[in-house]
């Protein structure tokens, strides 16, 4: 059967993308960031998975005010990088996995979670920032990925109960999946930052730490925190970090299991006036 064996928490600030593709990674603004991904990279190279479950938020790209699933798994073979309005990120194609989305899809639909099934859609900075920070500039991405959207933009957008118990599902699913593969689950977007309003730059890295302890310690009672919590302490698109809870949900210790074992943990501010976190947890 397939398994969960880690999963990965980081930030996709689309400026970061921006920095790599044009080679900025080691100028003095952005080096210091770069450099808390370098253990990362080495370990997904000793860790290579056979699919990733990437969990993000498309920004006006593949949806629109017409059109916005809470969530939406992608199911196609392969899925273009998007065009945000300065061209497409000079990315991989990002490859899918449609034998195991489709059975993840219906695994989590008959366990009562409402999916919204896409085979055409273009992924913006959301999904492959991140692949970046973990897999460099490869001429192909490591591995195939499922991307999972979620609504964090326009409310109502899911609570954080909902996706924790998501995440749960996802683990299920996978579990039940009839070949030996080693699935990564990530959970992307956040930390605090504020893009608009009289907040505008709002950064608080108290809130945001304390946020990363309870991931690791107390998810569960995460879990319960309201919208409104988010809002306040880490601005309006501070919500984003529901979807780290749809990861956290999938490791082993939420099903009884031993505690996952924590290989990176980093913290940075700023990067274009946002928080950046990330985490890799290893199920044990």
């Amino acid at each position: 059967m397939a398994k969960i064996t880690a999963s990965v928490y980081t930030s996709h600030v689309p400026a970061i993308g921006v920095a790599i593709d044009l080679g900025k990674t080691q100028e003095p603004y952005w080096q210091p960031l770069f450099a808390g991904y370098e253990p990362s990279k080495q370990w997904m190279k000793d860790n290579k998975p056979d699919a990733i479950f990437l969990v993000y938020n498309d920004h006006a790209t593949a949806f629109s005010l017409d059109l916005i699933p809470t969530f939406a798994i992608g199911c196609a073979a392969e899925f273009q990088p998007a065009d945000e309005g300065w061209g497409p990120r000079p990315v991989p194609v990002v490859k899918g996995h449609p034998q195991l989305a489709a059975h993840i899809a219906q695994s989590v639909i008959q366990d009562d979670f409402d999916l919204t099934i896409v085979n055409k859609m273009p992924v913006d900075h959301g999904l492959t920032v991140p692949l970046s920070l973990m897999c460099g500039q490869p001429e192909a991405w490591p591995c195939p990925v499922i991307p999972f959207h979620v609504n964090v933009v326009q409310y109502p957008v899911p609570s954080g109960k909902r996706c924790f118990q998501l995440g749960q599902a996802i683990r299920r699913a996978v579990e039940s999946y009839d070949e030996p593969l080693k699935v990564q689950i990530w959970g992307t977007g956040g930390m605090s930052h504020q893009l608009q309003g009289a907040r505008a730059g709002l950064i608080n890295k108290a809130w945001d730490n304390a946020f990363l302890d309870r991931l690791l310690a107390d998810p569960a009672g995460q879990a319960e925190v309201p919208h409104i919590d988010y809002v306040r302490e880490a601005g309006s698109e501070g919500i984003e970090l529901v979807m780290w809870l749809i990861a956290r949900g999938a490791m082993s210790d939420i099903f009884g299991g031993p505690a996952p074992t924590l290989r990176q943990r980093f913290y940075h501010v700023p990067a274009s006036n946002t928080a950046v976190g990330h985490l890799i947890l290893e199920n044990n």
